[in-house]
């Protein structure tokens, strides 16, 4: 096998690295801000937040990853006029998981956790800030790191709706060469 056709793939898929991680980086950063919130939500007495969050989790959680990119980038932008960004769709997933894995984090610290903090005189907030959430941080980060790896091979759905991360760079290079083994093992 002639290995020369890396000097051009290899250029295409750093590139499509590049997308990739960036993409699923503040995907799963803003997911993990829409994820905490929405599993406080799940934990609160609130009920009208309670129902939205569990809405949320149901329809993304039902729903394949690639119809709510397409539905997020073509259907929404017509409905609405907001064009919205391509790493929308995996920060909408990976929130709704992430909502359960943090409801999961706080579900598992012990109530007496929380009554101690309270006969220590600390309000609702210093107790959750102080007692639970260090608790619930450490339950949480495996999870996590799972749903980051899970995003990161999530990304390649994009290639979809046109975004140029590493399988459409390998799509890209198969359509121009014609080596389809050469480029998708490499890429795999």
């Amino acid at each position: 096998m002639d290995f020369s056709f890396l000097t051009v793939l290899l250029p295409m898929l750093f590139r499509g690295l590049k997308v990739t991680l960036m993409i699923a980086g503040v995907g799963i950063t803003l997911g993990f801000i829409i994820g905490c919130l929405s599993g406080y939500a799940l934990q609160s007495h609130n009920k009208i937040a309670k129902i939205i969050a569990n809405v949320y989790i149901w329809i993304i959680r039902g729903t394949p990853l690639i119809v709510q990119a397409l539905y997020i980038y073509f259907v929404i932008p017509k409905i609405t006029g907001i064009e919205l960004s391509s790493n929308t769709a995996i920060m909408m997933n990976s929130g709704a998981f992430i909502s359960e894995i943090v409801r999961g984090a706080l579900e598992s610290i012990d109530v007496g956790q929380k009554e101690a903090g309270f006969s220590l005189g600390l309000t609702y907030r210093q107790t959750l800030v102080h007692i639970i959430i260090p608790q619930a941080f450490r339950i949480v980060l495996p999870p996590l790191f799972n749903q980051f790896i899970t995003s990161v091979k999530d990304t390649a759905l994009l290639s979809v709706i046109v975004v140029n991360e590493i399988t459409k760079q390998i799509n890209n290079y198969t359509a121009l060469n014609f080596q389809v083994i050469e480029g998708y093992t490499t890429g795999a």
